[in-house]
């Protein structure tokens, strides 16, 4: 059993756990996975491990609680523990001194950038951030990226705090400036690195994205995180989760992160009937409504 160390919500609906874990802890680096598993017939769920601290042996992980096992997750607390925790996993990302860094993460992908954004820091690199979400409430990590970078621009896409617009638009502007941009590293959801790969294209920058949100067995054996890059067949909890974002298929990206959306959404509603809950919202008593 992998104890809870802390459970906390640092955003709407996004929770920052630690766990006990002293021997993934000791070995993980930037931009490697973990595997949790709650009970013996949960699912498993790989989320990227944000930071460790080896003399304690615990991991810290961030997630938003968006389907059936990650609700569970967030609900669990200090004394209650995980089945299964698995990991490293996962190529760990490649660091070298590049010169001037654009590390971007949009929503939850923050969190899985602020672990990579300090490793090449710590390498050596110029760091320049840009951090986004849709609302000022979904916006997480900032002050952590921002003690980290030599420059940083927070956006919201509605204008409710910072700079209102894309990160797209901030990424524009650094390249605008005259910016020689050694790497490009973007994380978030699909349709926010794809267009991140389109701005870098053509000016040459050489772009990773993390694609962990296909993930499903995290160990290649069920074929559900199968991606194209440049048109051969990758897996990407093996062969990634980074991959080049010029040479990444989007169109079947976006197809296969589709895959399973009616098994989540059912998922959902028998966890909303559990709790006493309707599918339109209202509650009901425990026990039954009619």
């Amino acid at each position: 059993m992998f104890p809870i160390l802390e459970t906390k919500e640092i955003a709407k609906n996004v929770f920052l756990q630690k766990i006990q874990a002293p021997r993934v802890a000791k070995k993980r680096k930037a931009g490697q996975f973990l595997v949790l598993r709650r009970t013996e017939n949960g699912e498993r769920i790989p989320l990227t491990i944000v930071s460790s601290d080896a003399g304690e042996g615990s991991v810290t992980i961030i997630f938003q609680a968006v389907g059936k096992s990650t609700t569970e997750f967030a609900r669990m607390k200090p004394g209650d523990a995980y089945l299964d925790v698995v990991g490293p996993l996962g190529l760990a990302t490649h660091i070298e001194k590049f010169g001037t860094v654009v590390g971007i993460g949009g929503g939850i992908g923050t969190a899985p950038l602020l672990p990579i954004a300090t490793a090449i820091k710590e390498a050596g690199n110029r760091l320049l951030s840009i951090v986004g979400a849709r609302t000022k409430d979904l916006l997480i990590l900032e002050d952590e990226m921002r003690a980290i970078s030599d420059e940083i621009v927070v956006t919201t896409d509605d204008g409710s705090y910072a700079k209102k617009g894309f990160v797209t638009t901030a990424l524009q502007e650094f390249i605008d400036r005259g910016e020689k941009i050694g790497l490009c590293i973007a994380i978030g959801p699909v349709p926010m690195m794809r267009a991140v790969a389109e701005v870098t294209r053509p000016h040459g920058i050489k772009t990773m994205v993390s694609l962990n949100p296909i993930m499903v067995d995290a160990t290649g054996m069920c074929g559900a995180c199968r991606v194209t890059v440049g048109g051969t067949t990758k897996f990407v909890c093996v062969d990634g989760p980074e991959f080049d974002g010029h040479q990444v298929d989007f169109k079947e990206l976006v197809m296969r992160n589709r895959a399973y959306l009616r098994e989540e959404k059912e998922a959902m509603e028998r966890i909303e009937h559990k709790d006493g809950k309707c599918m339109g919202g209202a509650a009901v008593p425990a026990g039954g409504g009619n």
